[in-house]
């Protein structure tokens, strides 16, 4: 017992017993239900397990020869690249306008950060009556000053960029509030000595503040990049992945796949097509923004 003790006192031995329940998570809940999608992957079943049995990697072939499927990453690709960008500058601009701690700014914090404590699914439920082409508030006021005939939620020319918003709206607290946080440790110090130096506030974040926080940004800029890769909630509540297939991503793909057509192995196979891109994409990601820190 003793020697069980002295070897677990040791730092390079002990830190292994505080790792242990995040690592368990991590086993239980993220690595064997990925080996288990790919297993279900190289089988043609349904969601009792029945089916055909071993088929191999006859759902990939058959995934990437499917249009949908390359619909659904287009979309995907497509909403990534424009809510990212967006979300990351709101959320720049905002942490810089709230750095102050003064009443208003603290205040202003919380209604900020109170979106992203509501569950995506009641977001969309929100936006969905608000934005309703017959009962909705906003298509209302649009009638009374003359602007009619706006379906946000079923127009191909609209209900992507609305999802977009929608997304946007729900996250950004996050993203300031993180950005915030990194920008309230840098120094003051740097900047009273800039200010002396001649430097403007513009200057001064462009040349002071970006540098310093940008390990914290890179952070900001990947968990957003997975997050929005994997929109679903919104899809399914609000367009269900109409019109016309134009706000069908891959995460919602991949249900209408594993359920509604229950097909289990090719749903199984279009999961794993998303964690291979995001995969790929998070490394490279990661090596991009962290290239100096790991040096």
């Amino acid at each position: 017992m003793d020697k069980l003790r002295r070897y677990w006192n040791r730092p390079e031995h002990c830190a292994y017993l505080f790792i242990a329940p995040a690592l368990f998570l991590l086993v239980v809940f993220r690595i064997i239900p990925t080996a288990i999608s790919f297993a279900c992957s190289l089988f043609d079943i349904d969601m009792f397990l029945n089916g055909k049995g071993f088929i191999g990697l006859a759902n990939f072939r058959e995934m990437f020869a499917d249009d949908y499927f390359w619909n659904a990453l287009k979309v995907t690709i497509k909403f990534t690249l424009i809510e990212v960008p967006v979300q990351m500058l709101v959320g720049l601009v905002l942490a810089a306008m709230l750095t102050s701690n003064t009443p208003f700014n603290k205040s202003m914090r919380a209604v900020y950060f109170a979106p992203i404590v509501c569950s995506a699914t009641v977001v969309a439920i929100m936006w969905k009556m608000f934005l309703h082409s017959n009962i909705g508030i906003a298509t209302y006021w649009l009638e009374r000053i003359g602007i009619k005939g706006i379906n946000f939620l079923n127009s191909p020319a609209y209900t992507f960029y609305v999802l977009v918003f929608m997304s946007v709206w729900r996250s950004f607290g996050m993203s300031t509030v993180i950005l915030l946080s990194a920008m309230q440790n840098v120094p003051s110090d740097i900047y009273e000595a800039a200010r002396i130096d001649g430097c403007s506030p513009a200057r001064s974040f462009v040349s002071i503040t970006l540098p310093l926080i940008k390990d914290t940004f890179g952070f900001v800029f990947l968990t957003r990049l997975i997050g929005s890769l994997q929109v679903f909630d919104l899809v399914f509540t609000t367009t269900s992945g109409g019109p016309a297939r134009t706000t069908e991503t891959l995460v919602y793909y991949t249900y209408v796949k594993a359920f509604s057509n229950n097909r289990m192995g090719y749903g199984a196979a279009v999961s794993m097509a998303l964690f291979a891109i995001i995969l790929v994409l998070t490394v490279i990601c990661y090596g991009s923004l962290f290239k100096e820190e790991k040096q």
